[in-house]
């Protein structure tokens, strides 16, 4: 009787697990009419899905996928359709194999002829969106000028006259093209569609709504694509709508006879969208290779709160109302817009061990509700008195990513097409953990965090690196702080900080901690918190490059971190901050910008020489710092551990881990690039060279670095600083900056002196000068 027992459990045990599971098969080769069995796999994964969701939630499911397989349809997974904890759903590839899923359309039948000067034509039989056009799984040019050039950094080419009336007047018909251009001041991009030209043979444009600072275009940084007179380069290509016409210049050693030619025509490939209250759970996509979506660059347009951003809810995996899905050991390449987006609610999420790259816009985004904010604002100048504001703690609504996991991912070569994009993107989110990512070769910030709602996240043991490569004034992490207690006019700022100092924690309930990552920004700082960024723990920090900026906010712990041949970057502090920086390691003297309260503790770091200490002291901090040779054990390896005869050990810095930075995940790791070490320098001892003139009871001083460009918001390091006003001077204030005088501009010191003199003794000058990142006049 028992050897008959354990034979029959099985067999039971057996029948209730297939009774509880269903396992399909999907293959190219395969057919819809099949069972889904690995014998005979189905055809699509559409109709594997539309089959398995009938029972949801009841049974658990997994659909595996072979070959490629190319979309008609996102997958739409809905809160009728989700798993639950004892029947997940799972999407993924044959073992041993990653299957693609894909968002184009094969062009077939495609007849070349010549058509001219090494361009080729075809005729396209169906309907399409003609975004972008892959030949052998390679992305080639729409037709464009400037040229593109891959050793050049903004936009891989541009020019100045890029939609010049001389260039403008050789197009028949640019409508359907496209116009990008950077931000005047750098601070990300613009696109608009070209809907042709007017009565005079000007562009009629439409779009530049992108970003959340509107200051126009930058008058260099341009370039058109998507028209046909400038096709003109091996790689090129242009859809004519009208006449179903492709034109292709290809390649020299391309077979035209055997290309596979393919076309994005999904945003979407696939989709968890539950109800309030009602989410979707337990859903993965693992281990699969998702490519070739739809740019979406003219549908971004929503403010993210007062930050610099506006985004597009969108992405090849769009998560919104979800509970404990994940996406893990996934290749997201060739994405047209966002790779993953979490929108509204989401609750405990993982994304781990994927390679992102190649995205059109940013990596993994958390943006959550505007209408979970209190007291919300959606642009730089707007503001509120304390009568208008909610007075309230943290978010009233639960419609925002909480409690989530992006971990072991290798992110690089982002924001191909919007420039405002980044690598992990955090936007009204609370307690969002971020650690062990590689990322890497993207235009703006590695990680960004767009305004103080509503903190608690955690940032650690990422590599982050070749960021702020086509704009400026920004950092590899970046974060602001514009929440409802801030305002755009510092005295106003100032006079709230002193009656409301508890607001800031209205928002920025909880803390951010940034601990043990490796930062290189050359372009910008390795570490950014920009405006009002509040209620960070920045500790165990190794900055390669571009060192560490604190503007304006409150409650910073900044403590135990290495600057290499850089070092603290303090910009217009508050009178009552409460900033900590102590136990750190600067290599060159502090560049304060406009400080004259140091907050609550400056003191106890060490400084790599004798003038930085000093010029330390003389303003009144770090009168317990030291300073001398850190004796670092290996700085040619990466290794900024210092020897146990260091002197920076007195200062209370302790030694961190240096090696492991970024991805862990053995097949990533070997695929990752890392930072270029830099030679580490103890800097000569030179005298102060700042040079300071008076004008009117004005102490000046010109605009020399890119520290003084960004705490002023200029779009270029040019004018005069107005350093301090004699009392009685009520015209201009300390941080303005002098541009024109009578109308012209006044770069330099020489182009002042020569203004001045210009103008008979006793007339007034009409000076435009810049305060709060506008443009003001005033008469003297």
């Amino acid at each position: 009787m028992r050897k008959l027992f354990f034979p029959l459990l099985l067999f039971v045990s057996g029948l209730l697990s297939a009774q509880t599971e269903i396992t399909l098969y999907v293959s190219p080769s395969g057919s819809d009419h099949h069972p889904g069995t690995a014998e005979k796999p189905m055809a699509t994964l559409e109709y594997a899905w539309k089959k398995a969701s009938r029972q949801a939630g009841r049974r658990s499911i997994t659909i595996y996928c072979e070959g490629t397989n190319y979309l008609s349809a996102p997958i739409l997974i809905t809160n009728e359709t989700s798993g639950t904890p004892e029947h997940p759903i799972r999407f993924s590839s044959y073992p041993g194999q990653k299957a693609v899923i894909s968002g184009s359309r094969i062009l077939r039948n495609l007849r070349w002829k010549e058509y001219k000067n090494g361009i080729m034509q075809a005729k396209v039989e169906e309907e399409l969106i003609p975004d972008q056009l892959f030949v052998n799984g390679k992305k080639q040019i729409s037709a464009r000028y400037p040229n593109f050039d891959p050793d050049i950094r903004i936009f891989n080419g541009y020019a100045a006259d890029a939609c010049s009336p001389e260039r403008v007047k050789n197009w028949s018909n640019p409508a359907g093209g496209y116009l990008h251009a950077m931000h005047s001041r750098e601070w990300g991009g613009y696109q608009y569609s070209i809907e042709g030209k007017d009565a005079k043979g000007e562009l009629i444009l439409k779009g530049g709504f992108q970003n959340n600072r509107q200051m126009g275009m930058h008058h260099t940084y341009r370039m058109v694509e998507n028209i046909f007179e400038e096709l003109d380069a091996e790689g090129e290509w242009y859809f004519d709508k009208e006449t179903h016409t492709l034109y292709f210049y290809p390649p020299r050693e391309l077979d035209l006879q055997t290309a596979l030619f393919e076309v994005p025509q999904a945003e979407n490939l696939f989709i968890l969208k539950g109800k309030p209250g009602s989410p979707v759970r337990h859903v993965s996509v693992d281990h699969l290779e998702l490519t070739q979506t739809l740019r979406t660059f003219m549908k971004t347009n929503e403010p993210l709160l007062r930050s610099d951003w506006k985004i597009y809810r969108g992405g090849a995996l769009i998560i919104e109302n979800a509970e404990k899905c994940s996406v893990n050991g996934c290749y997201l390449h060739d994405i047209g817009g966002n790779a993953i987006f979490f929108s509204n609610y989401n609750r405990n999420h993982r994304v781990s061990q994927n390679h992102i790259t190649r995205i059109g816009a940013s990596a993994v985004c958390f943006v959550g509700s505007p209408d979970a904010v209190r007291s919300p604002l959606f642009e730089y100048g707007k503001s509120q008195t304390w009568e208008q504001m909610d007075k309230g703690t943290g978010p009233l609504t639960p419609d925002y990513p909480s409690d989530c996991l992006v971990d072991d991912n290798l992110i690089h070569s982002i924001g191909e097409t919007e420039k405002q994009g980044a690598g992990i993107q955090l936007s009204m989110s609370a307690r969002i953990t971020i650690r062990n990512n590689s990322i890497y070769d993207l235009p703006r910030a590695g990680i960004n965090v767009s305004e103080g709602t509503w903190g608690g996240h955690l940032i650690e043991g990422n590599d982050v690196f070749d960021t702020v490569l086509e704009t400026g004034d920004h950092g590899s992490f970046n974060s602001w702080g514009r929440d409802r207690y801030w305002h755009p006019d510092r005295n106003v700022m100032d006079e709230f900080a002193k009656e409301h100092p508890q607001m800031v924690f209205r928002d920025a309930t909880e803390t951010t901690v940034i601990r043990n990552n490796r930062w290189r920004c050359d372009h910008g700082w390795d570490i950014d918190l920009d405006d009002g960024s509040s209620n960070y723990h920045i500790y165990n920090n190794l900055c390669l490059h571009g060192g560490l900026k604190l503007r304006e906010g409150f409650a910073r712990t900044v403590e135990n971190n290495i600057m290499v041949n850089n070092t603290f970057h303090p910009h217009v502090w508050f009178a009552n901050s409460q900033d900590i920086f102590r136990h750190n390691i600067v290599t060159t003297p502090y560049r304060p910008i406009q400080v004259k309260e140091w907050g609550k503790e400056t003191d106890t770091n060490f400084f790599v020489t004798k003038q930085g200490l000093e010029q330390a002291q003389k303003r009144g901090t770090d009168l317990h710092s030291l300073y001398g040779d850190p004796l670092f054990i290996a700085p040619e390896k990466g290794d900024y551990r210092v020897k146990e005869n260091s002197p920076a050990l007195k200062t209370g810095f302790r030694n961190f881990d240096m090696e492991h930075f970024g991805v862990q995940c053995p097949h990533l790791k070997a695929l990752a690039a890392t930072p270029e070490l830099p030679v580490f320098k103890i800097p000569e001892e030179k005298p102060e060279t700042v040079q300071m003139y008076s004008w009117k009871g004005l102490t000046l001083k010109e605009v020399s670095t890119e520290g003084e460009r960004s705490a002023t918001g200029l779009d270029k390091i040019r004018g005069i600083l107005v350093v301090q006003v004699e009392k009685g001077i009520t015209a201009l204030q300390a941080n303005d900056v002098i541009l024109r005088i009578n109308g012209k501009p006044v770069d330099n010191r020489t182009d002042m002196e020569t203004e001045i003199r210009k103008s008979p003794e006793g007339n007034k000058f009409r000076i435009i000068f810049f305060r709060n990142q506008k443009e003001n006049a005033v008469t003297m």
